[in-house]
């Protein structure tokens, strides 16, 4: 199992993904984001950062770098594309998920622990989770606040590709567990085939005991051993529309 990191300029969790890998026992590699090809990785992470500066708004530069062209040819033939933050928002900004992301409704940059509740286990990255299950993962953005028209929303909700939802310890889902002013508390959406996941909480940041936590490893650790079985059965059609 080898995970490729994209890296453009700006990114500043790379490192912290590949460490975060690494300590889960899988491989990763590099991949920058002028390169032409994603060929020989298993899974393909868009780290958090600020690519590109993030000027214009955030992902809107990244959304350009050649590799995407990659990404997204990986994506339609079902390989898995993990977003994480920034990555997220590249993910938005490229049209291979729906929404855009607003400032937090506080205007501020928050960066604190937070707990997150499984929706589905409908996608490569939570098939060894369960549905109800709580994570806490820390977050770290300025720009998190995940907006989307009312049909899509809908459309979000209906398909079941919601993922993950900002909630207490308990699970329960209130507007107090809600850090940024996020539609329906989303943290996480997937693609139509469940192959293409964004999330704003880092998984990478909460990978090994020394960071207070190892929820975050569960996602590798879920994604690989989807691979390792072939693709996984019992999943979404596994393209991504």
């Amino acid at each position: 199992m080898r995970f490729g990191i994209v890296v453009f300029p700006g990114s500043n969790c790379d490192r912290d993904c590949m460490q975060a890998i690494e300590a889960a026992g899988f491989e990763a590699g590099f991949i920058w984001h002028r390169s032409a090809s994603v060929d020989g990785f298993d899974c393909v992470v868009l780290p958090g950062g600020f690519a590109h500066g993030d000027y214009l708004r955030a992902g809107a530069i990244a959304r350009f770098s050649p590799v995407m062209d990659q990404v997204r040819e990986f994506a339609l033939r079902g390989g898995p594309v993990l977003g994480i933050c920034n990555g997220f928002q590249v993910l938005l900004e490229a049209g291979l998920l729906p929404g855009a992301m607003l400032p937090n409704t506080s205007r501020k940059f928050v960066c604190r622990p937070c707990h997150i509740r499984v929706e589905t286990t409908e996608t490569p990255f939570t098939s060894s989770l369960r549905v109800g299950q709580v994570l806490m993962l820390p977050i770290a953005h300025g720009e998190g606040n995940y907006y989307a028209d009312p049909a899509t929303l809908a459309e979000l909700e209906a398909s079941g590709r919601v993922v993950f939802r900002y909630s207490d310890p308990q699970g329960r889902v209130t507007e107090a567990a809600n850090p940024n002013g996020s539609a329906g508390n989303i943290a996480g959406i997937c693609s139509p085939g469940g192959n293409v996941f964004g999330l704003m909480p880092h998984p990478e940041r909460a990978s090994e005991e020394i960071l207070g936590g190892t929820d975050g490893r569960l996602l590798f650790e879920s994604v690989a051993a989807w691979v390792k079985g072939g693709g996984g059965s019992g999943l979404r059609d596994q393209r991504l529309a």
